[in-house]
């Protein structure tokens, strides 16, 4: 089919408005390119920008500056949400414009005085973005690492590293039922993997003369 959507696909150097009519886009910090003099200064990489960088406003730059400081050095890793404001005018029209609702690496909300026109100003909040929680593991998958480590310990030493792990040691205490008896199992094997054959080591084997005489 002749598909009209690949033709209608703003051309741009950076994420606009219209990238964000779906919903909000929470971005991580990359690196930020500063070229002072040029129509818009900053540019804001980030993770999966396809090279298609955040390049604030000079309002927004305003806002990053007053949550993360001057020093654009310090915002790599540092993540913010973007969100679409139909609100934002150009030349009186209401053309619609980015605007950042949520900042990482700040400690309450802030607010500011941000400039609307030209002698007016209004407050802006910008909220703390919360980091999000690591998913937790499924317990066959913590089972899964433990056997991998102790299928790589090749020695008796080397099992019992393993074995006092904090992994290990904090499986042994949560764990029950069929998970724990799973553990016990993969501890067994490879001690038993491990363990000197005592019949087959001479300095382990109980010797043959106990200090009494034999027959002459």
């Amino acid at each position: 089919m002749n598909d009209m959507r690949a033709v209608i696909v703003p051309k741009s150097d950076q994420i606009n408005a219209d990238d964000l009519l779906a919903g909000p886009m929470t971005i991580t910090v990359t690196k930020v390119d500063i070229r002072p003099g040029t129509e818009q200064p900053v540019s804001i990489h980030f993770d999966g920008d396809a090279g298609k960088p955040f390049k604030p406003c000079k309002s927004m730059a305003r806002v990053m500056v007053h949550c993360w400081g001057a020093d654009a050095n310090q915002y790599a890793g540092r993540s913010m949400t973007l969100y679409c404001d139909p609100k934002v005018k150009w030349g009186g029209l209401e053309v619609g414009g980015i605007r950042i609702s949520h900042m990482s690496h700040i400690p309450a909300p802030q607010i500011m005085a941000l400039t609307v026109t030209k002698g007016s100003k209004k407050p802006f909040t910008v909220q703390p973005l919360k980091a999000q929680a690591a998913p937790k593991r499924k317990v066959s998958e913590i089972l899964d690492a433990i056997e991998a480590q102790f299928v790589g310990a090749a020695t008796r030493e080397a099992v019992d590293t393993v074995l006092a792990s904090d992994d290990v040691q904090k499986a042994l205490d949560v764990l029950t039922n069929g998970a724990r008896d799973r553990l016990n199992a993969i501890i067994k094997t490879a001690t038993d993997r491990t363990a000197l054959p005592i019949a087959n080591d001479p300095a382990l084997a109980p010797a043959d003369d106990d200090g009494w005489p034999g027959p002459a």
